[in-house]
């Protein structure tokens, strides 16, 4: 079979992908092995490709290739999440490019616009990931909003409320005022911004007093239903029992005391607007305060507003401003630093608004998930860092609030018979409902006509934390085979910005409905960032298009990039040189291939000991170097995993290796080196082929023809054997004599071409089993051990060893003698330097231990190098 002589990333993906697909590979049903299981964090159903996801995916693609190579049982159960506040967003604004307002639709005809839109353009990022190689179980894909999700999603609802523990009340909530819903605490993102502070003038009633009070909204005024003073304060002891006058609304409010306010801060006074902040919601609560909403849904001002009704609230905050200052109410601006909460999702600021919701109460649900990470490890986080993060969120839960008021999602399965907050009942079906309310009411003739089914739908996580139960069908039907086989799931890949809106609460639903960890380890990728340390973002457009990386430097040169950056947790500063990088590392591996097929093969040859010696050596290495890749599979240090990889094939593979036993130029090579070398590649294609799935399954085909059986994604990972660690330490010498010998080559321009003679003094006793290599890569005509140094010859060191080439006149030996002079005086002022810093006990004692220990090396490196000119200045005098 004719190998091309470069390799086409495209036309091989595709080709394998296709491959790959028609053979099943990736389905995984119930067996005898043991499962190694991964849910994909689903992305939103309105999704596209992007830097982020392509990290997480290619990590997930390593790890579930790895555990079919393991001889696992490998799920990776794929899906999308139908995302309530963005997908909505899109088909509102489609519908109002076509000119329907959602408010003139009924809830079915939205939602049938909604599920038109889904099918039109949901699932894309699903085909997109296929193009980076990722070897879901497509026949498993599921979509938080399928039937049969839903139904598990509403039965978890009703199981809770039974429980107790959920609960409808009116509460102070984040407002999103552009989606128009609420959102829970983990969605609004507190940013700092720079803003001003105004000091505004109260008129006390009946008095010529006035008290001044320092807000950052004075718009909110209209809300004002009090003044709030510490009753320690004594400058205002003559205000108490006493009423203040609002600016422009003119109601008149009462001056309540509470120790609340905090006497060093602003004025000491302090507004108070019930329904605009939690903690004025409080105090209200507390003072039995009246409670004055003043905004409409949107964030424009209400009736309450006066003259500025149907205004956005920072429209009227520049004008209120106006007016404030031209009635001389505003006493003076400062400059502040605050911080605004902003929805996650939509980067609207949220406005505090009080309002009838649904709440899962959290504090006894969290227990076992938080004992789950940090006292039993049996859910554990990579990197161990992000265990404090979990800690300060999970002792600090705050009741879930789980209504949002949107139409596209579950809605909640809350019927209402009557006008009261508390005429309603929670059941799975209209059919129950009917018969509760039935009982409630104690009506029997009561039909399904009469009942109102809550308009509200459940928060997209309330579908989403039940994903590694649900997509294995384990709310509904807790004993099926698939759920007791492949739950608890292995490996959670995802960003540590979801560790609470997701990862904390699936840990949550896992203890809740199974009993146990619905995974083991949870790696927590870092952010994708640009090389100015900005997150990647559409807004700021500095994320490339992630499908055409992957036409420019193949999948496999993406993912390597992608990887050989990205250690566990940290952020990565994507840069495309990356991915040329990866893409040229597919190159090296393809021409080395290229160079093995060919040569010639006879068998009549005896293989050479340089050649015997190196495949045992390499052997050894590559034993090693799987030894080391594991490990750092086990701590999720997937980079390093990777670089390991990465360097045993470029430096000891096709540099070395291939080096030593190369045949001589239009010779053939001996049967018994080729086969052991194919060999050898096929170990490393194994170990490489989670990471650069589509090059390695290329190769290993135009090795020989397989059946499909045969395929490398259904191959075994290589066999543990013994490592002999002396074969790879004298290699290691070795390898640095034949860089001396390749340095004075270099250095002298002695073509390769020519035989030089080569002396050694053996002052290590090292052996001599990787002379004949020496030989071969150095072209030594002679190579003789001798007891002392070999006049007139070029002289270098490796550790004690002394080693020789004699020049024999080829060189000018006055300006040989004048540049080892040279050289021999510099290294010998640099010396003194060194040695000034570490007899400086200041220095020593002061600075720290790495530093102290890297000026010893120099010291160390210094003599050296000095004993080795010295000792070839003699032999040239």
């Amino acid at each position: 079979m004719e190998i091309p002589s470069k390799y086409n990333a495209l036309s091989v993906e595709k080709k394998w992908y296709d491959y790959w697909m028609e053979h099943n590979y990736f389905h995984s049903e119930p067996d005898e092995r043991e499962p190694y299981t991964i849910v994909i964090p689903p992305p939103n159903v309105t999704g596209v490709l992007h830097m982020g996801h392509m990290l997480n995916n290619t990590i997930q693609d390593v790890l579930i290739r790895r555990a079919r190579l393991l001889g696992k049982n490998a799920c990776w159960v794929p899906g999308t999440d139908h995302a309530s506040i963005a997908t909505e967003a899109k088909v509102v604004a489609k519908l109002k490019e076509q000119g329907i307002d959602k408010n003139d639709l009924t809830r079915e005809e939205f939602l049938k616009h909604a599920w038109d839109w889904t099918e039109e353009y949901g699932g894309v990022i699903l085909e997109q990931l296929k193009k980076l190689g990722c070897s879901c179980d497509w026949d498993r894909t599921k979509f938080t909003l399928d039937d049969d999700m839903s139904e598990a999603v509403i039965k978890v609802f009703v199981d809770l409320f039974n429980k107790g523990l959920i609960y409808r009340g009116y509460r102070m909530v984040n407002w999103d005022p552009e989606a128009k819903t609420t959102l829970s605490d983990e969605e609004v993102i507190h940013i700092e911004k720079q803003g001003l502070l105004y000091y505004l003038e109260y008129k006390v009633e009946g008095s010529n007093d006035k008290l001044t009070i320092a807000t950052t909204r004075p718009e909110t005024i209209f809300g004002d239903t009090a003044i709030c003073i510490n009753p320690n304060d004594e400058r205002f002891t003559h205000l108490k029992g006493k009423k203040a006058i609002v600016p422009i609304c003119g109601r008149v409010v009462p001056i309540i005391e509470d120790d609340y306010v905090d006497i060093e801060f602003g004025t000491g006074c302090l507004k108070v607007t019930p329904a605009h902040d939690e903690n004025d919601k409080v105090l209200g609560d507390k003072h039995n305060l009246e409670v004055v909403d003043i905004f409409n849904d949107d964030a424009s001002l209400n009736g309450f507003g006066m003259h500025y009704e149907g205004q956005d609230r920072f429209a009227v905050r520049k004008a209120i401003v106006k007016e404030l200052e031209a009635s001389g109410i505003l006493v003076k601006t400062e400059s502040h630093i605050n911080k605004v909460g902003t929805s996650e999702r939509t980067k609207a600021v949220i406005e505090p608004r009080l309002s009838d919701q649904w709440f899962l109460k959290m504090e006894d649900l969290a227990q076992p998930a938080l004992d789950a990470v940090l006292k039993t490890a049996d859910v554990k986080l990579f990197p161990k860092k992000f265990e404090n993060t979990y800690r300060h969120w999970m002792e600090n839960i705050r009741d879930w609030n789980i209504s949002r008021q949107l139409l596209w999602g579950q809605q909640i399965p809350a019927y209402y018979y009557g006008d009261g907050k508390e005429d309603f009942v929670v059941a799975e079906s209209i059919e129950d409902a009917v018969k509760l309310a039935r009982v409630r009411t104690s009506n029997s003739e009561l039909q399904a006509s009469s009942l109102k089914q809550d308009t509200d739908a459940l928060d997209t996580w309330f579908s989403s934390w039940l994903w590694p139960i649900s997509v294995f069908d384990g709310i509904r039907n807790p004993e099926n085979d698939e759920i007791k086989y492949y739950y608890p799931t292995n490996d959670l890949v995802t960003g540590p910005d979801i560790l609470f809106f997701w990862v904390a609460r699936m840990i949550i639903a896992g203890y809740e409905y199974k009993d146990e960890r619905p995974f083991e380890n949870v790696y927590l990728t870092g952010l994708v960032r640009d090389k100015q340390r900005r997150k990647m973002s559409k807004q700021l457009g500095n994320s490339p298009d992630a499908l055409k990386l992957i036409e420019e430097y193949g999948a496999d040169g993406v993912r390597v990039g992608l990887l050989l950056s990205s250690a566990a947790g940290n952020d990565l500063m994507f840069d495309e040189d990356l991915c040329q990088q990866g893409k040229q590392f597919a190159n090296k591996i393809w021409n080395a291939f290229r160079l093995i097929q060919g040569w010639d093969i006879d068998n009549s040859i005896e293989q050479p000991n340089s050649s015997k010696v190196a495949l045992e050596w390499y052997a050894s290495k590559f034993q090693k170097t799987i030894a080391e890749i594991e490990d750092h599979f086990s701590k999720y240090r997937l980079s390093d995993a990777l670089m390991t990889t990465y360097k045993l094939i470029w430096d000891d593979f096709a540099s070395w290796l291939l080096e030593i036993i190369k045949p001589a130029y239009q010779k053939p090579i001996d049967s018994a080196t080729y086969n052991e070398v194919i060999g050898v590649l096929e170990n490393n294609l194994k170990i490489l082929h989670p990471f650069m799935p589509f090059l390695t399954e290329e190769i290993w085909h135009y090795i020989k023809e397989r059946a499909p059986e045969e395929a490398l994604i259904v191959s075994q990972w290589p066999e543990k054997k013994s490592i002999n660690d002396n074969l790879i330490s004298e290699f290691e010498l070795a390898a640095e004599v034949i860089s001396g010998i390749r340095n004075i080559r270099k250095q002298k321009h002695i073509a390769f071409k020519d035989a030089i003679g080569f002396s050694i003094i053996n002052n290590e006793d090292t052996s001599s089993t990787f002379d004949e290599v020496i030989s071969k890569l150095g072209n030594l005509e002679s190579f003789n051990y001798v007891d002392e140094p070999v006049d007139g010859a070029l002289t270098f060191r490796v550790k004690s060893n002394e080693y020789f080439i004699p020049m024999e006149g080829s060189i000018d030996v006055e300006a040989e003698v004048k540049k080892l002079t040279e050289e021999l005086n510099y290294t010998e002022g640099f010396l003194k330097s060194v040695q000034k810093k570490l007899t400086n006990e200041r220095f020593v004692n002061n600075a720290p231990e790495q530093v102290v220990a890297s000026e010893k090396k120099k010291e160390a490196d210094a003599l050296a190098k000095i004993e080795t000119i010295k000792t070839s200045l003699e032999s040239l005098n």
